[in-house]
């Protein structure tokens, strides 16, 4: 989720533990615990400071490492031990298990998105990615913008956010049930599916789809049921040739195939260089495939620059791979 939904649900996590009679009978171990909650629900995306360093790494690392098993272990005992050093007199269990529980609740409902988490690292690292649940849902947001007015204008904090997260969870099944309907029918139309992604937008009923099948890919959408196919691509294989081998080794090129599970990619030859770019295509938007991987090689076979992340016009693209020529 975006780092917004992740604070509120932070806050919301601090009222719920007022039901916690150790919480409820000492204002100081409350505070405590509302601070654990907001960090602990926000800790596993610390790795966000990546980006300083570069897209590639970005990519690789966030919501891996910092959102697998030992991970959430960590943070819960890191973040609790060091408030504890601020209010030594307070519970130390209690602090410690909601500050837990706002990380697990952080890296549970990042698995339900279309980006998704390495959430079973060390066991394996592969990406659980739901993808019923948009990165910014404003339903949920607004639920807990509700129950934090309805807390501050006096409300009962336990009861409150019971209510509010049955009500979310009734939501998430609905959810679920909408991204089975869409499964059902693509595999009902196409007779060889290898892979269904699903991303749905912030229009409660309109959905991006992404279908790999034995030899081709198609990009559609979905709204109010019903399934739009725009874009078809012919799957074809990597050459192994050694344009492409030395592609791969670049960082920015297997940060994205590391993370990337539908794809196409393209070389493209020019006087100087050859290109080759890799494209996502589970995030299609006004007919562009914004989240891209591309490197351009010289005649000598070295790698002149290259760069992946997300852009929304080729211009951009072009100025991000430009290199300046060094003066003689």
């Amino acid at each position: 989720m975006d780092t917004g939904t992740h604070i509120v649900m932070g806050v919301a996590l601090g009222g719920l533990a007022t039901l916690d009679p150790a919480v409820h009978q000492d204002p100081l171990l409350f505070n405590a615990v509302l601070v654990g909650t907001i960090a602990g629900s926000h800790a596993p995306d610390f790795d966000t400071v990546l980006k300083l360093r570069d897209n590639a790494t970005y990519i690789r690392h966030h919501r891996g490492a910092t959102h697998s098993i030992p991970a959430v272990i960590m943070w819960g005992i890191l973040i609790a031990s060091i408030i504890y050093l601020f209010v030594p007199s307070v519970n130390f269990l209690h602090l410690w298990l909601w500050t837990f529980i706002a990380v697990v609740l952080h890296v549970f409902v990042d698995i339900f998105n279309a980006y998704g988490t390495q959430a079973y690292r060390p066991f394996t690292n592969k990406w659980v990615a739901h993808g019923f649940i948009n990165t910014f849902d404003p339903y949920i947001f607004a639920l807990h913008a509700a129950g934090i007015g309805a807390w501050l204008l006096g409300a009962n904090p336990g009861f409150t956010w019971i209510i509010i997260y049955a009500v979310i969870f009734l939501y998430y099944i609905k959810r679920y049930n909408d991204k089975r309907e869409i499964v059902k029918k693509i595999n009902g139309f196409y007779s060889d599916v290898e892979q269904i992604a699903t991303s749905p937008t912030l229009k409660h009923n309109y959905w991006r789809v992404a279908v790999t099948t034995k030899d081709r890919f198609y990009v559609g959408s979905v709204q109010n049921g019903h399934i739009e196919i725009v874009d078809e691509f012919k799957k074809i294989p990597l050459p192994d040739n050694e344009i492409m081998q030395i592609a791969k080794e670049d960082k920015n090129i297997s940060a994205f195939l590391s993370f990337s599970p539908v794809y196409r990619w393209e070389i493209n030859d020019f006087d100087d260089f050859t290109e080759v770019r890799f494209i996502d295509l589970r995030y299609r938007s006004k007919g562009h495939y914004p989240f891209v991987a591309v490197v351009q090689i010289d005649d000598n076979k070295r790698i002149m620059s290259s760069y992946t992340g997300w852009i929304f016009s080729e211009r951009k693209l072009q100025s991000k791979l430009y290199v300046e020529e060094t003066p003689i």
